[in-house]
This record gives structure tokens, C-alpha cells and sequence, in this order.
């Protein structure tokens, strides 16, 4: 087992490199007009779809006798309409949109209206996902930051556009990413070997779908609760153990 005080590599990395390109896309942002703005955005949103589309096909879709097959569909359903209920029932959302109004005070950032949904959308986007939840496993159980790594480097330039394009709240995107790869990191630290391969396929596929709904969110008006839907990650990985496949 490695010496835990390796763990924060990974993530103090992560948490550097989005804190200096948010503040780079700041800048650049602010000498863009308006029409360039919304095109970023649109782009942003495109690229995390086909990220979140790519990692969930990856796992859904297998080859078998020269035949493309898909599976975990039912798994995919049932995690996502409980995980729904279970989040709205506790409200992640609103606890997010509650520490992002208190960070937008704290910041002096009192008359930026897109503060808060800059913020759910940039910390959505990088802490649900495959690469972010097998990385910090990874690092918790062997001390291999390299899939962090390459995390890393995508969130950096995710979070530089889409801080241009929505502004300054995405910069404390940050901070959720510090505590929520810190929490699976310790997790996986002390019970990483317990989590099968079946479980992080699982866990793979629905937070990529999670990330396909974040970009939905970065293009349309009517926003999809993201938030709300995280229990489905944990519901995913749960369904792994149970006696039957479904």
C-alpha cells in the first residue's frame, strides 16, 4: 500500500491547473465581444457532450463475433431514475447553488447573474466522470496520478473556455474538485481493493452519461439538475454486487 501523504499530488495539480487557466480564460474573456462569447459556449458544450457520448459508449458497446453488441442498458435506466429521485430528495443541487451564492459573496462577484450556474456547470463538468473517479482510485490505491494527470491537462482547457465564455465563477470549480477527488481518493485508499471491475465499468458509464448532461446544459435554456442525479453513480457501482446481471 502506498504512503498516503502521495495522494495529494494528483489533485493539488489539478487544482492548480484550473485555478490558472480559469484566470487566463478570465482575461481572454474579457477582451472578446458578446458573439464570440456564445460561440465558445457553444463549442464547450459540444465537446463535453461527445466526451460524456464517447466515455458511455465505451462501455456500453462491446464487439462479439464481428457483431457490435450493447449492454448495462437496464443498469443505465434503473440508476438514473432512482438516483434522480434520491437526489431531488436530498437536493444536491440546491446545496451546490447554496455554497456558490455564498462563494459569489465572498468574491465580490454580487452583480455577476451568471456567477452561480458558471460555477454548478464548470464543477460538474470536471468532477463527475470516468477519468475523474478512476483517477483518484487509482491514485488512493496505488499512487498512480498519470490518468489524473491527463484529466489535468483536459479540465485545464475546458475550464479556460468555458471561463471565458461564462465568467469568473468557473475558476472556483476548484475548489469542489480538491474535496471531491480528496473524499475518493481516502475511499479508495482504505477500500479500493473491495470495488470490483464490474463496479467501475458501471460507475464509468453513468458518470459519463452525467458529463453528456452537463454539455446539454452548457447549449440549451432549460437546464437538466445534474447535481440531483449523482446518487445514480453510487446507485451504478451498488448494482455490481448484486446476485444477477441486469
Amino acid at each position: 500500500m502506498p504512503e498516503f501523504p502521495r495522494q495529494s499530488r494528483g489533485k493539488y495539480e489539478r487544482f492548480r491547473n484550473n485555478y490558472k487557466c480559469g484566470i487566463a480564460g478570465l482575461l481572454f474573456g474579457k477582451k472578446i465581444n458578446e458573439r464570440i462569447r456564445e460561440t465558445l459556449m457553444t463549442a464547450a458544450g459540444i465537446a463535453v457532450i461527445f466526451l460524456g457520448i464517447a466515455g458511455c459508449m465505451e462501455k456500453m458497446l462491446t464487439i462479439s463475433e464481428n457483431k457490435l453488441l450493447s449492454g448495462s442498458s437496464l443498469m443505465m435506466i434503473i440508476s438514473l431514475a432512482l438516483g434522480a429521485v434520491l437526489g431531488e430528495l436530498l437536493n444536491i443541487q440546491g446545496g451546490i447553488e447554496k455554497f456558490g451564492a455564498w462563494l459569489k459573496i465572498k468574491s465580490g462577484s454580487k452583480d455577476d447573474n451568471s456567477f452561480i450556474g458558471a460555477f454548478v456547470s464548470s464543477s460538474c463538468t470536471v468532477c463527475i466522470g470516468a477519468m475523474a473517479i478512476i483517477g483518484a482510485m487509482q491514485d488512493g490505491i496505488s499512487g498512480d496520478i498519470a490518468t489524473l494527470a491527463a484529466k489535468g491537462l483536459l479540465d485545464a482547457i475546458i475550464i479556460c473556455i468555458m471561463t471565458a465564455s461564462q465568467g469568473k465563477g468557473c475558476i472556483f470549480s476548484a475548489i469542489p474538485v480538491g474535496i471531491f477527488q480528496g473524499i475518493i481518493t481516502v475511499a479508495a485508499y482504505f477500500a479500493g481493493s473491495f470495488l470490483s471491475e464490474t463496479s467501475l465499468c458501471n460507475i464509468s458509464l453513468v458518470g459519463s452519461i452525467l458529463i453528456a448532461c452537463v454539455g446539454l446544459n452548457l447549449i440549451r435554456e432549460k437546464q437538466i439538475r445534474v447535481a440531483n442525479l449523482l446518487p445514480s453513480v453510487i446507485l451504478a457501482a451498488a448494482f455490481a454486487y448484486l446476485p444477477f446481471n441486469i
